[in-house]
């Protein structure tokens, strides 16, 4: 179902005539130091391709504004003057993109010369693809899961009692992170992580933006969802590579979003299912929490070097599981 607000963002779309090859969307918040090396990169776009940069920044406290302005000129700098989310901040960038490709770019991501360059061209050889990603190097130079599967029962349960863990390289215990693929070749992927995205205007034209209903977190697993659904593929392109140091923007309050994570998840088993598979899908959380709250609790007692960090993560997983059985989360089930 899509919102009034995505109806009118998709006409935006529509009305916009391409004038640039790229528009490039960061969308910040308190992430001045990441923000800073990821412009500077963009800065050596390898090619011939026109680009302009927009970045909304949601209201940092950190002097992520004044740096850009200073340093960034050629930037367009979009104040929202409040934390309007992931989903949000990025559909204001979109409503002002010229680009024939949109691409949104995490801030803490370092994009070498020849990144975007190589998925440009990826895109313009290979018409059917909507949305492509590329591999994610981490800072010592180590391939990361960038994709999934789409979230089902079977492999939400598989993840909550780690059988992907116990039985890698299984197919049918592959579960949603994919531990039985390497990342190291191209294929069609269910959901490409929302970290580094290069959409095709015309793509978008049908799908859409963002689902703003999602501040932050399963936007990414909705969006490749609605991609699918229009009939595009969605790609993913380990012979363009980019760092990603993941986590900036959730360091700043990992408890606020912690929860936003599991308040993210439920919405979007609510969107694509029915009412009894929303509640075995809170029964399986329960479990998967339960699990990890036990886990830690038994670091905590034998391992003294490792109290501090089990004692945050005990209490995160507590946190989780008062989550689970907390009136509005349960009242989910009942508005359905």
């Amino acid at each position: 179902m899509i919102t009034s607000s995505q109806t009118t963002q998709e006409q935006q779309i529509d009305s916009k005539v391409p004038v640039t090859n790229l528009s490039i969307i960061i969308v910040s918040w308190n992430t001045k130091k990441y923000m800073e090396e990821c412009l500077t990169s963009l800065g050596t776009i390898d090619g011939n391709l026109s680009a302009e940069i927009i970045v909304v920044d949601n209201a940092s406290a950190d002097g992520t504004p004044e740096m850009i302005r200073t340093q960034f000129p050629n930037v367009k700098l979009i104040e929202t003057g409040a934390n309007l989310g992931f989903a949000k901040g990025n559909n204001v960038g979109i409503k002002e993109a010229t680009g024939e490709y949109i691409c949104l770019i995490n801030s803490d991501v370092n994009v070498p010369s020849d990144c975007l360059q190589k998925m440009y061209s990826y895109m313009e050889q290979q018409p059917t693809i909507g949305l492509l990603g590329p591999g994610m190097l981490r800072t010592d130079g180590r391939v990361y899961r960038s994709g999934m599967r789409f979230p089902t029962l079977w492999n939400i349960f598989v993840r909550a009692l780690f059988l992907d863990s116990i039985f890698k390289g299984n197919g049918p215990f592959g579960g949603f992170l994919m531990k039985d693929f390497h990342f190291d070749q191209i294929r069609d992927m269910d959901v490409l992580n929302g970290w580094l995205w290069m959409a095709r205007r015309d793509a978008l034209k049908k799908v859409g933006p963002l689902d703003e209903r999602f501040f932050m977190y399963a936007e990414d697993v909705d969006w490749c969802q609605r991609f699918h659904l229009a009939g595009w593929r969605v790609v993913f392109y380990p012979e363009a590579k980019a760092i990603h140091y993941g986590g900036a923007s959730s360091a700043n309050a990992p408890s606020r979003f912690n929860v936003e994570l599991q308040r993210a998840n439920l919405q979007y088993w609510k969107k694509y299912h029915g009412r009894f598979s929303m509640f075995l899908y809170l029964m399986i959380g329960f479990l998967s929490y339960a699990v990890r709250a036990i886990g830690w609790a038994i670091v905590f007692l034998t391992k003294k070097s490792s109290r501090t960090r089990a004692n945050n993560e005990v209490k995160q997983y507590l946190k989780c599981l008062r989550w689970v059985f907390d009136f509005s989360t349960l009242n989910e089930l009942v508005k359905q």
